[in-house]
């Protein structure tokens, strides 16, 4: 009778096999369709900090509101700094009236180049930014058109006012055109308009204050945080891989995305850039390096951040997703036509529904 063979070593055969396959399909993964559950839905975050200080009148927003560029956010009380304009004008005047000048057409000159300077400041740092999303691609160039135009209309308003500054000093005659009294006196007056206009907290652009806890009577200092913006416009995706998944990674590689905020959906993105460089957390006592101890068998993989952008820009943005939350990313280096793609496209899918359960 023919005795039955052990299937144990079949058994470990097939254990060895599947451990082989594992190992290769884990070292393939990481060289053409690299994942990381540790991605960070991040964005700008910015302490909007009043110029000026003086007491908070009104507050013009709540708590994690939806704000547009230049809407207000906090006023402080005007009265101060409008003393100080008028202060300035009556001090302008007697300057003028000293040199038997009428001064005007003087103030009201430096009053309209003060407010087509603030409004050129204004303009171009919205225009910059949109010049920014145009090079990504993000912006139509319809966009960066009329951002264009808008700069080119308030530097013509700008000039145009000071043309008309240059010519209310010239009027004051070759006397008054460069007195230093009158340029002093003129010095002071922009400057407190211009402290005017600040007693008035805007919205530097398109975004979410958070973190409002202004309160009307409270005392805002000049340059201390008020409140928290979160910019709507640039908002991202950074994965933390490690250094050897970064091998085949080149900007523009696409991208599939898995919000936690959103499961059972994957979002396509791209890659923007690639960190060139981490903290590595080594310190310094005596201005030499202090010298880490090994005290692990396997020292962790250090982890690179790579920064990640939806391909379709803000208006395919998840509208629950959070800055801070979680997003799972599986970047494919190696293209999306092969079989390697096609398996880490079909995990992250399973995942996508079962993120509805975690």
């Amino acid at each position: 009778m023919q005795q039955s063979k052990n299937p144990a070593g079949r058994i470990g055969l097939a254990v060895v096999a599947i451990l082989i396959f594992l190992v290769g399909f884990y070292a393939l993964t990481d060289r053409l369709a690299p994942s990381s559950a540790r991605g960070i839905v991040t964005a700008h975050v910015v302490q909007i900090a009043p110029r000026v200080s003086g007491r908070i009148t009104q507050v013009h927003v709540e708590d994690d509101a939806i704000v547009q560029a230049g809407d207000p956010l906090f006023s402080i009380d005007p009265r101060p700094f409008a003393l100080a304009v008028a202060q300035a004008e009556a001090n302008l005047a007697s300057t003028t009236q000293n040199i038997d000048a009428s001064s005007a057409s003087l103030v009201a000159a430096q009053a309209s180049v003060t407010q087509a300077r603030t409004a050129l400041e204004t303009t171009r740092a919205q225009a910059e930014r949109t010049f920014r999303l145009e090079e990504r691609g993000i912006a139509a160039k319809a966009q960066g058109d009329t951002a264009r135009g808008q700069v080119a209309d308030a530097e013509a308003r700008l000039a145009t006012a000071e043309a008309n500054l240059d010519s209310a000093r010239t009027a004051l005659g070759p006397q008054g055109e460069d007195n230093p009294a009158i340029a002093a006196a003129q010095a002071q007056l922009e400057q407190a308009q211009y402290d005017l206009a600040s007693a008035t907290v805007k919205a530097p652009h398109y975004g979410v204050v958070t973190n409002v806890v202004l309160s009307v009577g409270q005392f805002a200092n000049a340059g201390n945080p008020a409140l928290t913006f979160i910019d709507a416009d640039a908002i991202w995706i950074t994965v933390d891989l490690r250094e050897n998944q970064l091998q085949n990674i080149d900007p523009g590689d696409p991208v599939g995305l898995l919000f936690d905020a959103a499961p059972g959906q994957i979002f396509e993105g791209r890659v923007l850039s690639i960190a060139w460089g981490i903290n590595a957390g080594r310190t310094m006592q005596s201005g030499l390096v202090v010298n880490q101890p090994a005290n692990r068998w396997f020292e962790p993989a250090r982890r690179i951040p790579v920064r990640v952008e939806l391909a379709g820009g803000l208006e395919e943005w998840p509208e629950q997703a959070r800055v801070g939350g979680k997003v799972h990313a599986v970047i494919y280096s190696g293209g999306t036509g092969n079989p390697i793609a096609w398996l880490a496209g079909a995990f992250q899918r399973v995942q996508s529904y079962l993120s509805y359960l975690h």
